[in-house]
């Protein structure tokens, strides 16, 4: 890695993280009716493990509804039983037609697990934002002991590498707490 590539690896990194921190956490239900919390169904359609949304439409007419339209009607029973299956906890209704997903309102205890879940994937991220610090300073003493940076480029980068990791832990904890705010306040 060139010492002009460090610090821009750095940021691209560190993003990824936390936009796979962000699509983790869209996919907890808050008690509102969220197509992204059927982002991981996957339905067995002829054979092969198909993503539910390239299957069906997916609609949010009312605020603790969702409702599914398979564009292949003979779909409907493998979408049903996927959803079943899946780790998302409703059960669905199927008129023949559409398949309705009632989101229950949320007790406190459940909600008090949620944001535990939440906590967890939070920490995953930030050790991961960790690893990422990590590796690059490595690698800026690796470009310092071939002798390509002086002691001095090195405290510098390992200053801008901790803005970049502060930034990115301040973004993390940023969509924590939008999201503990949307599991209690809802």
């Amino acid at each position: 890695m060139t010492p002009s590539e460090i610090l821009s690896t750095t940021k691209q990194r560190m993003n990824k993280s936390v936009e796979a921190y962000q699509r983790e956490i869209a996919s907890i239900r808050a008690g509102r009716a969220n197509a992204s919390i059927l982002d991981r169904v996957n339905v067995n359609y002829y054979g092969v493990p198909t993503p539910l949304n390239q299957l069906a439409g997916i609609s949010s007419p009312e605020a603790r509804m969702l409702v599914i339209s398979p564009y292949d009607k003979s779909s409907l029973t493998d979408i049903e039983k996927a959803i079943l299956q899946s780790d998302i906890g409703i059960t669905p209704s199927n008129d023949g037609d559409v398949i309705r997903l009632v989101i229950p309102a949320l007790t406190k205890e459940r909600r008090a697990e949620l944001a535990k879940v939440v906590g967890k994937e939070q920490e995953n991220a930030k050790v991961s934002i960790r690893n990422i610090r990590r590796d690059i300073i490595d690698s800026v003493k690796k470009l310092e002991k071939a002798k390509e940076l002086t002691e001095d480029d090195v405290k510098d980068y390992e200053s801008d590498i901790q803005k970049i990791t502060d930034d990115s832990t301040k973004r993390i904890e940023e969509l924590t707490k939008e999201k503990e705010d949307e599991i209690f306040n809802d």
